[in-house]
């Protein structure tokens, strides 16, 4: 058994559903599980609509355009999207209505686009000769707790998914599953989204709670390259990352799988494999446990623009350890999330990749430090076998010093998989490029 995960640019039109449905004929064999993403822009189109209502008009044809137009051109009768598109109508009635859209409510409203794209893939694999059926997620045993919009799975998910699917498995119903990815129900009969990398999680759920051979996540890139490809043309596809690696990507700017999505498959071991739907031929990348013996030891080299680089020098006016926690004491406060991090005994470098005004930060900073906040610098992340870092450090800078990139500050994971360097952000293309060459040839 497999779970097969397709995201919203993989079945965002007609055209595209038909692909899909192409790739899991492919699979038959393997007794799939699909977990599917809403069509397209369909999340945009309903919580703009939302705004629609807020201020008064309710109107949902961009909604109904796209689901209906699609099952037109698949030529397809899919009888169950009448009764969702009427509640989404009525829904955005009461909205409209009471002026208020809570976080409960915006959960229910951006359901339907789940729930709407399984039904018209299911139907569509019927009528390649493909048994299937449409699950919800709760049908399927995913059920979480009640924080609306960034819900976690309850821990009772791994004896409610497999029994959601005891006769799939036993072979006794051949309906392939088409899953609803991204949402939930809590407790109380409530529907929740998953937040960040939802889809993904209802994916890895399934695989990890079944003991599937592996979970394929089908996006629009080969998998997992060793760079950005927009800025390094020759980036050649990873084989194979870690889960820790895999973290560490998503952390620092690549579009892999979230790190709380992994969480499942680490539990359990299941291999995540990354594919393309656009092209099927690609092996994509496969993330596990381990590496194999002889893995190269330079893996990916990532970046995120954009952050600002914040040198903290104590006063004195506290001990080190005071000092210390005095100023993630003020990020905590203030909900400011860090990225890197260097620190000495009386000085703290760090950044931040958040669009909040720091003002009031860097003052209760100021109190007991000087403090000096930066903008316009990049962050650029090897990840790698920290294991080495010396040889990989040396060849860091020995590429940089080439292209006179100086290196503002660095930090080395705790994950012992990421190496990270702080540039200004108009060399930080160079930079990756320069470091690419040295790695990869």
């Amino acid at each position: 058994m497999i779970v097969m995960k397709f995201g919203g640019s993989s079945v965002a039109s007609a055209e595209r559903i038909a692909t899909v449905a192409k790739i899991i004929a492919t699979y038959t064999e393997k007794r799939p599980i699909i977990a599917l993403s809403a069509m397209g822009d369909t999340t945009d189109y309903l919580l703009e609509a939302a705004d629609r209502a807020l201020a008064g008009v309710v109107d949902i044809e961009r909604v109904k355009a796209l689901h209906l137009d699609a099952i037109k051109e698949l030529g397809i009768d899919v009888p169950e999207l009448a009764p969702l598109l009427d509640s989404i109508e009525t829904l955005l009635r009461g909205v409209s209505m009471l002026r208020e859209l809570s976080k409960r409510t915006r959960d229910y409203l951006v359901s339907f686009g789940e729930r709407l794209s399984v039904r018209i893939m299911a139907a569509w694999l019927r009528k390649q000769g493909i048994p299937a059926r449409a699950m919800d997620a709760w049908d399927a045993g995913i059920f979480s707790d009640s924080a609306f919009m960034q819900a976690e799975p309850l821990a009772s998910v791994w004896e409610t998914i497999p029994k959601a699917f005891a006769e799939y498995q036993a072979g006794v119903d051949r309906q392939v599953p088409v899953v609803t990815g991204f949402i939930a129900k809590d407790a109380h009969g409530d529907i929740t989204t998953l937040g960040r990398g939802g889809s993904d999680l209802t994916a890895t759920l399934l695989g990890a709670a079944l003991g599937a051979e592996e979970v394929q996540t089908w996006k629009d890139v080969d998998g997992i390259l060793t760079a950005d490809p927009r800025i390094v043309k020759d980036a050649r596809l990873v084989p194979e990352v870690t889960y820790d690696e895999a973290a560490e990507l998503a952390h620092f700017g690549a579009q892999v799988l979230h790190p709380r999505s992994m969480t499942p498959c680490r539990k359990t071991g299941t291999l995540v494999r990354v594919k393309n739907s656009y092209n099927m031929a690609s092996p994509g990348t496969v993330i596990t446990a381990e590496h194999k013996p002889k893995i190269a030891p330079v893996r990916v080299i990532t970046m995120i623009k954009g952050v600002r680089l914040i040198d903290i020098v104590s006063s004195r006016m506290l001990g080190a350890s005071g000092f210390l926690a005095h100023i993630f004491n003020q990020f905590l406060k203030w909900n400011i999330s860090v990225d890197v991090v260097a620190t000495s005994e009386v000085s703290v470098s760090l950044t931040v990749n958040t669009p909040e005004d720091l003002t009031g930060l860097l003052e209760d900073v100021g109190r007991v430090a000087a403090v000096e906040c930066r903008t316009g610098k990049a962050i650029i992340s090897v990840i790698c076998d920290v294991r080495r870092s010396s040889a990989i450090l040396a060849d860091c800078f020995a590429a940089l010093e080439a292209e006179h990139i100086n290196v503002q500050m660095i930090s080395q994971g705790a994950s012992k998989v990421n190496i990270s360097l702080i540039c200004d952000d108009p060399e930080a293309d160079r930079a990756i490029q320069a470091l690419h060459r040295a790695f990869f040839g």
